[in-house]
C-alpha cells in the first residue's frame, strides 16, 4: 500500500454532494445560442478566425491558439457565426471579453477528423501538437494549457505523475461522475500523459468519500502500472501542492513549480480529454458540470456544450429564483457569484450552485479581529494569514510578498473558521491584483526605459559613423589637394621648355596691350557738355517741378501729412532747376524758374472754411449715428480724429501766407 502523508491545516466543511451524485451523466442537448469566449485559459487570448455569416461544423476551429500559452477553441456544433463582440464572461468582477457567438441548427453534424488506433506510432512531438490543437486547458479550476505543462524544461525531469481525483470542494461531484462512468478513457489518457513525459510512477489520489469511483478506476487500472491511492477526506486535499505533499511526501518550494521537484499533477477530466483528443480527434468542446443547490429542481451532473449560456441551461433543469439565493459558478469555498445569467459555460465551469439562504448564509458585517489565530492553524499553505490581512488591508504590499502571498492558493479556510466573519481571501484577491499591477508598471517601465537607452546609443553610433565618414572625405580630399599641388609643381617644373617659354611671352605682351588701352582711355579728355543737352534737361527738370507742386498743392487740402512730405521733394526739385538755369547762364544761355508759387490768402481761406463745415457734418452725423448706428460710431470717430487734423493744418498753413504776406509789404513799405 502506498505511504501517504498530511499536509497542514485544511477543514472538513459539510459535503453536501449526495444531492448531485446519485444520477448518471446526462446530456444538457444544444442551446439554440453558444457564446464562446476566446480566453478560457491562462495565457494569451485565441485569435478568431472565422468571420461573421460563417458556416461551421462541429469540432471546426474558430479561433486559434496565439502565441505560445495559448489553446485554440472549436466550434462545441454545428451553426452560422452570427457575432464576433464583447460579451459578459464569467469572472469575479463581472468583465466583458472578445466572444464568437454561434447559431446552432440542430444538424449537430461533424468537420473532418484525425483518428489514430494507436497513440504509440505518434512521436511525442506529434502527441503535444494534437492535444494543443485540440484546445485543451486544466479542468480543475486553473485552466493552464495542457500541451505547456505535458512540456516541462528539460531540466525537470518528471519521476510521478498524479491525476487529481480529489475533488475535495464541498457540492461539486462532476469528476466523481467521471471517474465511475469513464474510469477507461481517465486510464487512457493518463497513458498517453505517461507515454510523453515516461515518469517513473502514475498515481491517481481519490479522497475516501468516492469508493464507487475508486472501485472503478482501479478495475480500468488492472492491467497496468497505475496505482490508485485513497487518501483522507479533508478540504482542501485536491489542492496541487497540498495532494503532492499527500501522495509524495515533498513539498514544492516557494516560487516553484512541481516539476522543478520531478512532479507534476493533471485532473481526471484532463485526462479524458486528452483520449478523446488522441483516440478520435475529438477537441473540447464540452465538459461535465455539476447542477446543484436547493434552488435547482433537476439536480445532477450533465455534459454541456462550452459556450451554453447559463440561463438556458439553468431553465433546462428547473431552476427556481428566489428572494434571496445566490448563483455561484464553482463551490461555495473558492466559487464566485454570478449577478448575470447571460453567460457562458466555459472549460473550468465545473459546477453551478444555486443556494438558498439556508444553504449560504448572507455574508456577516465584518468585525475587528480578536487575534485568535485559527486563521493560522487551518492554512495548508503554513502562512500567516492575519498578518497578511493587516498588510493587505493597510496597503503593504511588498511586505504582504514578502510573507508569501502568493502561495495563498484561494481555498477559503481562513475566512471559513474565522470568527469575525473577515473576508479574508478578498483582501489576498486584492493584494495580488495591485501586486500584479505595480510589477506590470514597473514592466513598462523598465521597458520604456530600454527602447530611450538603445535610441540614445543608435544616436550616439550614428553620430559616430558620421564623423568617421566626415573625416575620411576630408582625409581624401587632402590627398587630392596634394596630388593637385604636385602635378602643378611638375607642370611649373616643365614649362621651362621652348615651346612654354613661347606662350608665356605671347600672354605677357598681350597683358601689356592691355594696360596701355587702359592708360590711353583714362588719359582722354571728357567732352563737354553742350548748351542744347543742359536746356533739354532744364526742361524735364521743370516739367517734373511743375508735377510735384501739384501734387503738393492737393496735399495741403486734403492730406496735410502728405503736404508736409512733398515739401523736401518740391524743394530737391526746385533747387536742380535752378542748378540748371545757372549753367545754361553761364554757357550764354538764358532760362528762368519760377518758385512753386503757393495758394493764394483767399484759397487757403476757402479751404480752411471747407474743413470747418466737412467737420460740422461728421460731428452731427457721428450724434445721429450714436442713437440709431452704434456699430458705426467707432469708424465715425476715427475719421472727425483725422478731419481735426485737417482743419488745423489748413489754419496753420494760412496763418502762415498772412504772416508772409504782412512781411513783404512792409519791406516793399521800407523800400
Amino acid at each position: 500500500m502506498k505511504q501517504i502523508w498530511d499536509f497542514h491545516g485544511g477543514i472538513h466543511p459539510q459535503e453536501n454532494k449526495e444531492q448531485s451524485n446519485q444520477s448518471n451523466i446526462t446530456d444538457a442537448g444544444i442551446p439554440p445560442l453558444l457564446i464562446l469566449p476566446l480566453q478560457q485559459h491562462i495565457g494569451q487570448r485565441a485569435e478568431p478566425v472565422v468571420n461573421v455569416g460563417d458556416k461551421v461544423l462541429k469540432g471546426q476551429l474558430v479561433a486559434k491558439a496565439a502565441g505560445p500559452v495559448s489553446v485554440s477553441v472549436h466550434a462545441p456544433t454545428s451553426g452560422t457565426v452570427t457575432s464576433i463582440s464583447d460579451h459578459p464572461v464569467p469572472h469575479a468582477s463581472g468583465m466583458s471579453d472578445l466572444c464568437v457567438l454561434i447559431e446552432t441548427d440542430g444538424e449537430d453534424k461533424w468537420c473532418e477528423r484525425n483518428l489514430c488506433e494507436d497513440y504509440s506510432t505518434l512521436s511525442k512531438e506529434e502527441l503535444l501538437n494534437r492535444i494543443r490543437n485540440a484546445g485543451i486547458a486544466g479542468m480543475g479550476g486553473a485552466g493552464f494549457p495542457t500541451a505547456i505543462k505535458l512540456h516541462p524544461p528539460r531540466q525537470d525531469k518528471v519521476n510521478t505523475l498524479i491525476l487529481n481525483g480529489a475533488e475535495c470542494e464541498p457540492y461539486i461531484t462532476s469528476d466523481d461522475r467521471l471517474m465511475r462512468e469513464r474510469a477507461e478513457e481517465i486510464i487512457l489518457g493518463l497513458e498517453i500523459m505517461a507515454y510523453i513525459l515516461q515518469p517513473g510512477e502514475c498515481l491517481i489520489g481519490v479522497e475516501d468519500n468516492k469508493p464507487e469511483a475508486i472501485k472503478a478506476l482501479r478495475e480500468a487500472a488492472k492491467e497496468t502500472q497505475i496505482e490508485v491511492v485513497t487518501i483522507p477526506t479533508k478540504y482542501p486535499s485536491g489542492g496541487e501542492k497540498q495532494l503532492i505533499k499527500i501522495l509524495t511526501g515533498h513539498e514544492v518550494p516557494n516560487g516553484r513549480i512541481p516539476a522543478d521537484i520531478g512532479v507534476m499533477c493533471q485532473n481526471v477530466a484532463t485526462a479524458a480529454a486528452v483520449y478523446r483528443a488522441i483516440r478520435f480527434g475529438e477537441p473540447l468542446i464540452s465538459r461535465i458540470t455539476t447542477m446543484t443547490g436547493d434552488c435547482i429542481a433537476n439536480k445532477g451532473n450533465v455534459e454541456v456544450l462550452i459556450g451554453t449560456p447559463i440561463d438556458w441551461l439553468l431553465e433546462q433543469h428547473g431552476y427556481l429564483n428566489q428572494k434571496g439565493s445566490r448563483l455561484v459558478m464553482g463551490g461555495p469555498m473558492m466559487g464566485f457569484t454570478l449577478h448575470d445569467t447571460h453567460l457562458p459555460v466555459v472549460k473550468t465551469t465545473n459546477c453551478l450552485l444555486a443556494a438558498t439562504n439556508k444553504e449560504l448564509a448572507p455574508p456577516q458585517p465584518a468585525q475587528a479581529c480578536i487575534r485568535c489565530g485559527m486563521c493560522s492553524e487551518v492554512c495548508p499553505a503554513e502562512l500567516l494569514p492575519q498578518q497578511l490581512y493587516w498588510f493587505a488591508k493597510g496597503q503593504e504590499f511588498e511586505k504582504a510578498e514578502h510573507h508569501n502571498l502568493f502561495d495563498c492558493i484561494e481555498c477559503g479556510a481562513c475566512s471559513y473558521v474565522c470568527p469575525s466573519t473577515i473576508p479574508l481571501v478578498q483582501y489576498y484577491r486584492y493584494a495580488k491584483g495591485e501586486l500584479k499591477q505595480i510589477k506590470a508598471d514597473q514592466e513598462k517601465s523598465n521597458q520604456a526605459r530600454e527602447r530611450f537607452e538603445f535610441r540614445q546609443e543608435r544616436i550616439e553610433r550614428e553620430k559616430a559613423e558620421k564623423e568617421a565618414k566626415r573625416k575620411a572625405r576630408a582625409e581624401a580630399a587632402a590627398k587630392a589637394q596634394a596630388a593637385k599641388k604636385e602635378a602643378e609643381a611638375e607642370a611649373k617644373a616643365s614649362s621651362e621648355s621652348p615651346a612654354k617659354s613661347d606662350k608665356a611671352a605671347a600672354i605677357e605682351a598681350a597683358l601689356k596691350r592691355v594696360d596701355a588701352k587702359k592708360q590711353a582711355q583714362a588719359s582722354t579728355v571728357t567732352p563737354e557738355v553742350t548748351l542744347e543737352s543742359l536746356q533739354k534737361k532744364l526742361l524735364s527738370a521743370e516739367d517734373k517741378f511743375s508735377k510735384m507742386e501739384s501734387a503738393w498743392k492737393d496735399a495741403l487740402e486734403n492730406n496735410p501729412e502728405r503736404a508736409e512730405k512733398l515739401a523736401t521733394a518740391v524743394e530737391s526739385s526746385k533747387n536742380n532747376v535752378e542748378k540748371l538755369k545757372a549753367q545754361i547762364d553761364e554757357m550764354g544761355g538764358k532760362s528762368e524758374v519760377q518758385a512753386p508759387a503757393g495758394p493764394s490768402i483767399d484759397e487757403l481761406k476757402s479751404n480752411v472754411e471747407k474743413a470747418k463745415n466737412k467737420l460740422q457734418l461728421m460731428l452731427d452725423t457721428l450724434e445721429d449715428a450714436k442713437q440709431n448706428h452704434p456699430d458705426r460710431v467707432e469708424k465715425l470717430e476715427r475719421a472727425i480724429t483725422k478731419n481735426r487734423t485737417r482743419v488745423s493744418a489748413a489754419e496753420a498753413a494760412l496763418s502762415e501766407a498772412m504772416n508772409s504776406e504782412t512781411a513783404t509789404e512792409s519791406t516793399e513799405s521800407n523800400g
